[in-house]
């Protein structure tokens, strides 16, 4: 077995080997991504190489554009009519040309182990194997067994948790379910996402609203029927198996409004007359409802603030939302999160899973909340946190004050289906190693860590997110 990311130490080392292999072969949770549920649905070949792993991973896009190689040249689709590369192999091989700049970075360990460990490919990528990788990986994908429905069992996931927004028809949900994938309990399942119909500062939010009022039949003309539509869309969720809602707020700004407060926020919105301000109140006010419906209905809260969406604005207007154009920011929860907390923080029908983008607040913020109110849990370290590094520093900084079972285990948060693997192999190994220095430290029986890692792998997540 390979010592990948354990201590150099011989016995740290040891350690982290036994308590691996007892998480190694765990049945993978993922209760938050973003893989299209579609592409289970169909169950279709994958396409090619560069489309399954460079174009709609914008980790690895993101790399390329800083060093001036615009998006187009890596077949990132546009809004704008503009001329997109279509060759895969010349993405591919622009990729193995640019190699060198994901060097120490979690990107290139996470596709080099998807190469190894999904498709059998240990040749080290570089313009001079490019084209060999490429075939290799491409006469894979042409195979039965690399279909995606065959790599879901051969991964051995057992549940993938999709995000849709309120908006989505849930087709594919239901192409799953009639398959036997999908539903409550299935193998796939939908998530709640409703910023694009809560934000009044997205693109297009009051047609968003209209058609939310088209979809449920409800008046989202008023307060109280959208409202109405929000529940309804929710319940329609959960008969798709949705167990969580997810909210990607800049913010972790909550407000207590009256629902007449809030229905003058609300009208103002649709009329186009709404502030930031107004829009950031909003956002807050509509966190305390979602909690609200989260003690009547039972969906687990997630909260993902502190992302300053389309940052780099020319990206965005050439291509769109998701493409490696949002940057962190300082994020407070203290202040931002107390009108939520106190209303339901201590209540536990209540599950809220708080994420960050601001390391800062781990120690002195989200750990100490998420030891003092029972409704709170801290999610894995996200986006540009979840690097080996990352999810050391996460468990340095949240276990003195809030333990291991104030946490939610691992999410991948992942477009890239084939790196789930990965990425969950790279987090048990993380927390093998952290795991293995308590023991060597004489701070944790070993019998103690092996349950724990058992825990932080495969029962916890599966337990918070109530799967």
């Amino acid at each position: 077995m390979s010592d990948l990311l354990f201590a150099a130490e011989p016995r740290q080392r040891d350690i982290a080997r036994e308590l691996y292999a007892l998480a190694r072969d765990l049945p993978l949770i993922s209760p938050h991504g973003h893989v299209d549920p579609g592409l289970l649905a169909g169950d279709e070949p994958f396409v090619d190489p560069a489309r399954l792993l460079v174009v709609p991973d914008h980790y690895v896009t993101r790399m390329l554009l800083s060093q001036g190689i615009p998006l187009a040249r890596l077949g990132v689709p546009s809004r704008t009519g503009i001329a997109v590369e279509q060759d895969p192999r010349a993405i591919w091989r622009l990729l193995a040309m640019n190699w060198y700049l994901f060097r120490g970075t979690p990107s290139r360990l996470w596709l080099e182990r998807t190469l190894s460990t999904v498709f059998g490919v240990d040749t080290r990528l570089g313009p001079d194997t490019a084209d060999r990788i490429y075939d290799t990986v491409a006469e894979r994908l042409a195979e039965p067994a690399f279909r995606p429905r065959a790599l879901f069992e051969r991964f051995g996931i057992e549940v993938l948790a999709t995000t849709e927004s309120p908006l989505d028809d849930l087709s594919r949900h239901a192409k799953l379910a009639a398959d036997g994938w999908g539903g409550p309990g299935g193998r796939v399942i939908t998530t709640f996402r409703p910023d694009d119909v809560v934000d009044m500062e997205f693109d297009g939010w009051s047609s968003s609203v209209s058609r939310l009022g088209e979809i449920t039949g409800e008046d989202t003309a008023t307060y109280r029927g959208y409202l109405a539509a929000l529940w309804s869309r929710r319940q329609a969720f959960q008969a798709a198996g949705a167990t969580s809602s997810d909210h990607g707020h800049p913010t972790a700004h909550t407000v207590l409004l009256t629902s007449a407060e809030a229905a003058r926020l609300f009208e103002r919105g649709l009329r186009g007359r709404a502030s930031a301000a107004d829009a950031e109140a909003f956002r807050g006010h509509m966190l305390i409802e979602f909690a609200r419906m989260s003690i009547e209905d039972g969906m687990v809260l997630q909260l993902h603030p502190g992302a300053v969406r389309n940052h780099n604005r020319s990206l965005h207007a050439v291509h769109g939302r998701d493409v490696g154009g949002d940057i962190p920011q300082a994020t407070d929860y203290v202040h931002a999160l107390a009108p939520l907390l106190e209303a339901y923080g201590n209540d536990p029908r209540l599950r809220v899973v708080l994420y960050t983008l601001d390391e800062d607040v781990f120690t002195r913020e989200l750990a100490p909340l998420a030891g003092g109110y029972a409704a709170l849990y801290l999610g894995a370290p996200w986006w540009f946190l979840d690097s080996p590094d990352g999810l050391r520093r996460y468990r340095d900084a949240v276990t003195e004050t809030a333990g291991f079972y104030n946490t939610a285990g691992f999410a991948d948060d992942t477009r890239a289906f084939c790196s789930i693997p990965v990425r969950h192999e790279v987090a048990r190994r993380a927390d093998a190693a952290y795991l293995a220095r308590l023991v060597a430290e004489g701070r944790l029986p070993l019998d103690e860590a092996a349950e724990t890692i058992a825990d932080l792998a495969y029962h916890l997540p599966k337990k918070v997110f109530r799967l």
